[in-house]
C-alpha cells in the first residue's frame, strides 16, 4: 500500500488558487505579527525507524516503581494487582475504555457496569451510585456542583488541610460561578478540624461541606459523626477511601448525602499518575441531580433480567443545557478493573489487607520516629497507612530529592510548587505503605534517612 503524504507543491498551489492566495502566509493573516512564531528549531525530518528508535531511547529514560522502595501516595497507591484483574480486562468483549452508545446491546458491559455501582452503594452505605467519573478529584468537584443544585447559597466549606491538587480542581470549577470557599480551620497539633466553626459558618449562605475519610493528612478525623448534625440540611459531601471503607464506618451511616473516592488502588496500577477513576454515590432522593449516566436493571419483553441506562443527565443527550455536568463519558475499563479486583480480594479479603496496611503504616512511623530529623508523624493523631511527615533542619524538596538518589521514594510533599502559591499549612510531605513495604523496605527508608540526615545509623537488617 502506497503511503499518501500531502503537502507537496503542486497540490499547495492548486489549494492557494482555489482560495484566492498567493501564499500560505496570508493564511495566517489575522493572527498579528508579534503573535506569530517564525521558526520553532525543528530538527530534520526522521524515518519511521529513526523515530521508534528515537522513542525508544526515551522511553528508556523512565524509572518504574519496581526500582525502588516505594512510600508514595496522596491519592496513588502502589498495590498488587491479581493477575485474574489483567486477564479479565484483556478479553475482547470488556477491551475498551469508552462508553458503550448502542447500550443495550451491550449487556455484559451493562451489568458490569451496575454490579460496579452496586459495589461502591455497599461500600459507603449510600442508595444511588453512577457508572464512574473521571478521577477522585473531579469527583469531588462534581459533588461540590451537585451540592449547588440541592441547597441554596454560595459558600462551599472545605477542609483547610485539602491537599492542594483537590483544591487546585475545585478552583477550575468555580470561575463561571459566584462560589467562595470558606476554609474550616484545625488544630496544628492534632489536625482536628474545628467543629464549632463549622455549625457557625454552615448558616451563613453556605450550600455544602467537604470533609475528608481519612483526610489529605492521612488523619482520621474523630468529630465526622457530628457534622451532619451541626450543618443540619446543608449537604454533606465526603471524601472516602474505598478500601478504608471496608474496616471503617461508612459514611452512609453518619448522615453523608454524596460520598465520592478515588478508585486507582484497586486493581490499577499507579503508572505514571493514571488512569483514575472517580467515583460518587448519593441518596436516592436526589439521583437525578447525579452527573453522567446510571445503568439500572430492568426485564425484557420476555421477562428476563436485562441491564439498560436508566439515566444519562449528560449535555449529549435529551438534557442538553439542562445537563447536570460536561461529562460525556466513564472509566468503564477502569471501573471494570475496580469490581474485578474486589471481587478477587473478597470482602474479608480487602479488609484484611486494610488490616495489615494500617500495621505496617504503625511500623513505618515507629521507625521514622526514631530517625533525628523527622517528626513522625506529623500531627498526632489516628491514622491508617498514610501519614505526614515534618525535616527539621532543612528542606523537604532537597530532603525528598536526597532520597531519592538513596533508592527511597520517601512521599510526596504537601507543598504547592506552583509559582506564587503559598505556604502549606503542614510543611512537611507524606508517606504511604503498600504491600511491598516489608519490615527490609522500612529498615532501608530509615537508614537511607540517617544517612540523607547526617545521623548515624543504627539497628535494621545490614
Amino acid at each position: 500500500m502506497v503511503r499518501w503524504i500531502p503537502g507537496n507543491g503542486e497540490e499547495e498551489s492548486l489549494l492557494l488558487k482555489s482560495l484566492g492566495l498567493g501564499s500560505v502566509e496570508e493564511l495566517f493573516r489575522d493572527i498579528p505579527e508579534k503573535a506569530r512564531i517564525r521558526k520553532i528549531g525543528l530538527d530534520p525530518p526522521m524515518s519511521e525507524m529513526q523515530v521508534v528508535r528515537e522513542v525508544d531511547r526515551l522511553l528508556a529514560k523512565n524509572r518504574t516503581l519496581e526500582e525502588f522502595d516505594a512510600f508514595l501516595g496522596a491519592g496513588l497507591y502502589d498495590r498488587y494487582t491479581p493477575a485474574v484483574v489483567d486477564g479479565i480486562l484483556q478479553r475482547s468483549e470488556f477491551y475498551t475504555s469508552y462508553t458503550p452508545y448502542q447500550a443495550e446491546a451491550s449487556q455484559g458491559v451493562l451489568q458490569t457496569l451496575f454490579e460496579f455501582q452496586s459495589l461502591w452503594v455497599e461500600l459507603t452505605d449510600m442508595e444511588v451510585a453512577n457508572a464512574s467519573l473521571y478521577d477522585g478529584a473531579t469527583a469531588i468537584g462534581e459533588a461540590m456542583l451537585m451540592a449547588r443544585r440541592l441547597s441554596p447559597g454560595h459558600r462551599f466549606l472545605l477542609p483547610s488541610t485539602l491537599f492542594w491538587e483537590r483544591r487546585s480542581v475545585l478552583e477550575n470549577y468555580a470561575p463561571r460561578t459566584d462560589m467562595e470557599f470558606v476554609e474550616v480551620p484545625c488544630d496544628p497539633k492534632t489536625g482536628r478540624l474545628d467543629l464549632g466553626f463549622i455549625e457557625r459558618e454552615s448558616r451563613r449562605d453556605c450550600f455544602g461541606v467537604l470533609v475528608e475519610y481519612p483526610d489529605s493528612l492521612g488523619i482520621l478525623q474523630q468529630d465526622l459523626p457530628k457534622v451532619k448534625a451541626a450543618i443540619g440540611d446543608r449537604p454533606l459531601i465526603v471524601s472516602a477511601d474505598p478500601l478504608a471503607l471496608t474496616i471503617l464506618e461508612p459514611p452512609g451511616n453518619w448522615g453523608a448525602d454524596i460520598v465520592v473516592g478515588e478508585g486507582q488502588g484497586f486493581g490499577v496500577s499507579s503508572s505514571f499518575g493514571g488512569p483514575l477513576l472517580g467515583l460518587i454515590a448519593c441518596r436516592h432522593r436526589d439521583a437525578r441531580m447525579l452527573p453522567g449516566r446510571i445503568v439500572g436493571a430492568t426485564a425484557d419483553g420476555a421477562g428476563r433480567r436485562a441491564f439498560t441506562l436508566t439515566l444519562q443527565a449528560r449535555e449529549q443527550h435529551i438534557r442538553r443545557s439542562r445537563a447536570t455536568s460536561n461529562i460525556c463519558t466513564n472509566q468503564t475499563l477502569v471501573s471494570l478493573a475496580f469490581l474485578a479486583y474486589a471481587t478477587a480480594m473478597g470482602p474479608k479479603g480487602l479488609a484484611q489487607l486494610a488490616s495489615e496496611l494500617a500495621s505496617r503504616g504503625q511500623e513505618l512511623a515507629k521507625a521514622l520516629r526514631e530517625v533525628p530529623g523527622l517528626k513522625a508523624p506529623l500531627v498526632e493523631a489516628p491514622f491508617l497507612w498514610e501519614f505526614a511527615v515534618g525535616v527539621e533542619g532543612r528542606g523537604t524538596d532537597e530532603f525528598l530529592r536526597s532520597m531519592f538518589g538513596e533508592g527511597v521514594l520517601a512521599g510526596s510533599s504537601l507543598a504547592d510548587p506552583r509559582p506564587g502559591a503559598r505556604a502549606p499549612r503542614f510543611p512537611g510531605f507524606l508517606t504511604s505503605v503498600g504491600e511491598r513495604t516489608d519490615t527490609a523496605a522500612i529498615d532501608r527508608y530509615a537508614r537511607a534517612a540517617r544517612k540523607v540526615l547526617g545521623s548515624p545509623t543504627s539497628g535494621g537488617a545490614p
